[in-house]
């Protein structure tokens, strides 16, 4: 089977922000949809993302141009290849040339991974297989090893530049590692997200049970020991304790001003300087914070360019407790080979963050976990905060045998796409897939190479 068009159009995101969406249709007339998620924190080392930048139409946001890029640039230029949608290195590898920049800032990196999305999955279904197996093959996975339904790390409070409250770091996370499987897992963050609901309402009264854009409630907290001991209340009400652990992003990037960490950005409280932190402050604030609460991940812990905080953190935090606590690079890393060679060559971090669209290839993004986990590393898949119905994310996860994923809440129908579509993969697997649960970090190692 062929590819016969290759066309794109405008669509909205979860923020009411426009998106690329794309639509590949073979010669058997069969069509296949990807659409492109975005984010609000982004690093400074991600790939383009093209808008229009008239200010006039949708605030500057616009992707009409990146939409045209595909329909008469990118489209073009793939038919005239003669391709075929299995090809999907060789696809992918045309698209790259075809805009011909190191960061696809020339025809914009949504244009260039909805094309790549959507051909991922002609290419799976000419192939007859699912698109978490086909993704596992690309990646080349052993065949005789089993699928991993990943540990969903549910967004549960919001604060940073995705929420309006004066909390600093962005996500606070619930991570369901002793479930039994991914629905079991989903239905564990869900009944303690409701019991968070009941505890924030009866603290802040209903006005704090607002949401942030990843669905997470945004309550009136400014540190993170209040949002952590609202999710161990939570926790405790929904009878699941034991089951679950905590993770945090605090997008550090986003308060890192003239060297220093600066917790009150939002709330321009100084409150006698306690709340501006060095470096070496702010992790031992972290490590403080893993003491008296359940914590099993940081992602992004200091912002992308200060190395010497990752490096010191990493070694004292391995050096007292062993490799187990999962250290994430997201706009450290950018999901981009190069940056992931300087934090492995400084010891900067233990896992990547995988965003597709922070590199705009679904070779790409392969490529990135293969090099993380010959690194030694752990994968962690990620959405974006402005999120489409596209479930494309949870294949992938599936598909690399990568652990973990978060998708935001367990609320709001761009968030449970994903989740959703891991539990229907559950399903299809028909028990033959193994829910990572604790070990997480690691499942991977039998199933690659």
């Amino acid at each position: 089977m062929s590819l016969k068009s290759i066309t794109a159009s405008q669509i909205l995101d979860s923020r009411g922000n426009p998106t690329v969406r794309v639509l590949v249709t073979l010669s058997t007339s069969a069509t296949f949809e990807a659409q492109v998620p975005s984010g609000a924190s982004k690093g400074s080392y991600e790939a383009l993302e093209l808008r229009d930048g008239d200010p006039a139409v949708f605030g500057g946001k616009g992707v009409l141009t990146a939409v045209r890029n595909v329909n008469e640039t990118l489209g073009p230029a793939l038919l005239a290849s003669g391709l075929r949608p299995e090809q999907q290195a060789d696809i992918d590898k045309l698209l790259c040339a075809t805009d011909g920049s190191t960061d696809k800032s020339n025809l914009g990196a949504n244009a260039i991974l909805g094309v790549s999305m959507a051909v991922a999955r002609a290419g799976a279904s000419v192939r007859g297989l699912e698109l978490f197996e086909h993704l596992g093959e690309l990646a080349g996975a052993k065949p005789s090893t089993p699928y991993v339904l990943p540990v969903p790390f549910t967004n549960q409070i919001n604060g940073g530049v995705h929420s309006g409250n004066p909390l600093a770091m962005q996500e606070f996370m619930v991570c369901p590692v002793g479930a039994s499987g991914i629905r079991h897992a989903m239905q564990i963050a869900a009944e303690v997200y409701h019991n968070l609901k009941v505890v924030i309402t009866e603290k802040y009264g209903l006005a704090g049970t607002g949401v942030g854009d990843e669905g997470g409630f945004a309550p009136p907290v400014e540190t993170a020991k209040e949002a952590l001991q609202l999710l161990v209340e939570a926790t405790r009400r929904a009878g699941h304790t034991d089951a679950v652990k905590f993770a945090i992003d605090p997008a550090s990037s986003e308060f890192f001003k003239n060297g220093q960490y600066d917790l009150t950005f939002k709330s321009g409280k100084r409150n006698d300087g306690q709340l501006v932190l060095s470096g070496d402050q702010l992790g031992d604030a972290y490590r403080d914070l893993a003491r008296e609460f359940p914590i099993a991940l940081l992602e992004d812990p200091f912002a992308e360019d200060d190395w010497q905080s990752w490096t010191a953190f990493v070694k004292r935090q391995v050096e007292r407790e062993g490799n187990h606590f999962e250290i994430v690079g997201d706009d450290l890393l950018a999901t981009n080979l190069k940056r992931m060679q300087l934090a492995h060559d400084r010891k900067a971090c233990n896992s990547l963050l995988l965003k597709i669209n922070q590199i705009g290839t679904i070779t790409e993004s392969i490529a990135a976990a293969k090099k993380a986990y010959e690194y030694g590393w752990s994968v962690f898949v990620s959405h974006r905060s402005g999120e489409t119905l596209d479930s494309f994310i949870a294949d992938l996860v599936v598909g690399l045998r990568a652990g973990h994923i978060k998708s935001g809440a367990p609320c709001r129908g761009e968030r449970l796409a994903k989740y959703n579509r891991l539990m229907m993969i559950e399903e299809l697997l028909e028990g033959q897939g193994v829910y990572a649960g604790p070990n997480f970090r690691y499942v991977h190692q039998s199933s690659l190479y």
